[in-house]
C-alpha cells in the first residue's frame, strides 16, 4: 500500500517538473565522470534528481544566491551513490546547505591523554549525524575527475555511513553482503594505506602516494573518512581503486550495485 502510494507521488512529480534540456546537458558536461551510465542510467539519474530536488532544501549561505545549475549539479552528485539503492536512504533528514567556498567549523577531539581540544579549521563539507550536509560551492562546481576528489559524494557517503549509527566505516549492508567479507576487504586495506600514509614523511610523498592510488591521504584519518574517499575515487577513477585495492572495489561495487570499471554489468536497482 505505502509502495503503491509512493510511486504514485514519484510518477505525478514526474509529470509535473522536468530538468531544461539544456540544463541537464551542462551538467553532464562538467561531470564527466557520468559517462560511464550511458544514455538510459543518465536518464534515471535525471529522474532521481527531479525527486531529490522535490524533497531537498538547498540554500545558500555567505551571501550565496542558489540557482538551478547550482541545485542541479549538487542533485547529480549527491544522488550518484544512491541509483542502484534509492532516494530512501536519504530520508531523515532534509536540509542541504551551501558556501561559496571552504568555510570555517568548529571541532573538538580527544586526544590519547584524554585531553580535549579545541579546533576551529576551513572546511569544504561536513555532513551532520543529526541533520544535514554543509557544502563549498567551488569545490563542488570544480570537480577535477583525475584527482578522484568529489566533496558531494564524499559526505552523501557519509550520510549512508550515518543510516545505522556514528560514521564508522561500516554502513548497513544489504541482504546477501557478508559482513566478514567487508571486514576483510576494509580493515586490512585501511591499515595499509593509514601505514603508507604515516611512512610519508613529506607533502610531496603524500602528493605522489596519492597519484599512485587515487585515494586522497585523509583517508588514513579514520575508517569512516577511509570508506567516504573510497566512495570518491570508486565513481570517478574506479580503475584506480581497483589496482589498489580489488576487495574494497568488489565491495563498493556490491555495495552502490554499480560497477563504474564494467556498467554494463551493473545492478538493476532496488
Amino acid at each position: 500500500m505505502f509502495d503503491w502510494l509512493r510511486r504514485r507521488r514519484q510518477e505525478r512529480i514526474l509529470r509535473q517538473h522536468a530538468i531544461d534540456d539544456w540544463l541537464w546537458d551542462d551538467t553532464l558536461r562538467a561531470l564527466d565522470f557520468l559517462a560511464y551510465l550511458g544514455g538510459p542510467g543518465q536518464q534515471r539519474l535525471r529522474a532521481l534528481c527531479l525527486l531529490f530536488l522535490h524533497d531537498k532544501s538547498i540554500s545558500g549561505a555567505a551571501g550565496l544566491v542558489i540557482d538551478d545549475a547550482i541545485r542541479v549539479r549538487i542533485a547529480a552528485q549527491a544522488c550518484l551513490p544512491v541509483l542502484e539503492l534509492g532516494l530512501d536512504w536519504y530520508d531523515d533528514w532534509s536540509d542541504i546547505v551551501v558556501y561559496p567556498d571552504s568555510f570555517m567549523l568548529d571541532h573538538e577531539y580527544m586526544d590519547e591523554d584524554g585531553v580535549v581540544h579545541h579546533v576551529r579549521e576551513p572546511v569544504t563539507g561536513e555532513a551532520w549525524e543529526q541533520g544535514g550536509v554543509l557544502l563549498s560551492w567551488r569545490d563542488a562546481r570544480d570537480v577535477d575527475t583525475g584527482s578522484g576528489y568529489n566533496v558531494v559524494i564524499h559526505e552523501f557517503a557519509h550520510k549512508l555511513d550515518m543510516r545505522n549509527g556514528p560514521p564508522d566505516g561500516f554502513p548497513p549492508l544489504h541482504e546477501g553482503i557478508s559482513r566478514m567479507a567487508w571486514t576483510q576487504a576494509f580493515e586490512p586495506a585501511f591499515a595499509d594505506f593509514h601505514g603508507r600514509v604515516e611512512r610519508a614523511e613529506s607533502g610531496e610523498a603524500a602528493d605522489a602516494l596519492h597519484d599512485k592510488t587515487g585515494i586522497d591521504p585523509y583517508a588514513a584519518e579514520h575508517p569512516a573518512e577511509f570508506f567516504a574517499v573510497v566512495s570518491e575515487t570508486f565513481f570517478l577513477i574506479p580503475a584506480a581503486l581497483r589496482l589498489s585495492y580489488p576487495a574494497v572495489y568488489e565491495q563498493l561495487a556490491l555495495f552502490y550495485r554499480q560497477n563504474p570499471l564494467f556498467p554494463a554489468g551493473a545492478g538493476a536497482g532496488a
